[in-house]
């Protein structure tokens, strides 16, 4: 009588290759490395302790929840301090420190855990995590500082707050990162060296990002916003979006279709949102909604086996 061997299969892709989980969030962890530089610079030591407070909340909720859960505790693999590092790059310097130790457990626990844990999550935890803080605390989520200073963010002076005698940084600033924002996205050049790196690594593939700020900005330049148009690049959160958060491998497309067109959808539903939404940045949602879609792209744009009949 033959014996019935049972396997537990894990979410696809199924694919072999030499990176594991963890040097693919080590190599996130470098890439992201000057812009936390970046970062503690511009924003001193608020930023560090905002960073140092979601990190260890993202890696405490998972060890809990795993242990609590009866769980093979995954802290391991690194993609909680991952998680913790993106959520803390979306959060002001001047955001109380409990901010990011709520939004951490409900990015972990919520949002990735309570859908059976990485790589089976439907949008991107950090992204999630920002939302949800954003619509409960939308005033320390949007209480901007600069050397001690409160100030108006580039996209909110490109949205009309001109007006009120506000005007844009230089280019080099806005692309060094001297202007208001939040942690982690207003040093375009920190983000784009740690995007190189990953690019090189083989981390992620350039298709999205490329086509999520390209579309951006052809559709800001058509539409005539004030200030040149490569402002809408190197400010506000589309630099970390397109190379840190729409490139998640959980919820991304793996086709290179589906890519492209996962990227363009972003870059629209941005754009939408900066010139005729309410709040001045679409980035997070743009990415978020199209998460909701990725199911659908990839039934598009995966390749038909050979023989299927439709």
């Amino acid at each position: 009588m033959s014996e019935t061997t049972m396997y537990t299969v894990s979410s696809s892709p199924h694919i072999r290759e030499k990176h594991t989980t963890q040097s693919i969030m080590r190599d996130v962890i470098i890439a992201l490395l000057p812009a936390t530089v970046a970062g503690v610079y511009f924003f001193k030591m608020e930023a560090l302790l905002i960073i140092l407070a979601s990190v260890i909340s993202c890696v405490l909720a998972e060890y809990i929840w795993q242990k609590a859960t009866n769980q093979k505790v995954t802290i391991s693999d690194l993609s909680a301090v991952v998680t913790g590092l993106l959520l803390a790059f979306n959060l002001p310097a001047s955001a109380p420190l409990w901010l990011p130790i709520i939004g951490g457990f409900f990015s972990i626990i919520i949002v990735k855990q309570f859908f059976g844990g990485l790589g089976q999550n439907i949008v991107n935890p950090a992204l999630a995590g920002r939302a949800f803080l954003l619509a409960s605390w939308p005033v320390q989520m949007t209480t901007w500082t600069l050397d001690g200073a409160t100030t108006a963010t580039p996209l909110a002076i490109l949205k009309g707050a001109e007006a009120t005698g506000a005007t844009l940084p230089s280019l080099m600033d806005a692309f060094v990162g001297h202007v208001g924002g939040c942690i982690g996205e207003t040093s375009a050049l920190a983000l784009l060296l740690g995007g190189a790196y990953l690019i090189y690594k083989k981390v992620i593939d350039w298709k999205i990002p490329a086509t999520f700020i390209g579309t951006t900005l052809i559709i800001t330049a058509i539409a005539g916003r004030a200030g040149n148009p490569i402002y809408e690049l190197f400010v506000g959160g589309l630099m970390i979006g397109a190379i840190f958060m729409a490139t998640d491998y959980a919820t991304c497309p793996i086709t290179p279709k589906g890519r492209i067109i996962f990227g363009i959808g972003c870059g629209v539903i941005t754009s939408i949102i900066r010139i005729f939404g309410g709040y001045p940045e679409g980035v997070s949602y743009s990415i978020l909604i199209m998460n909701l879609f990725v199911p659908l792209i990839e039934r598009w744009t995966t390749p038909r086996t050979f023989g299927k009949v439709k």
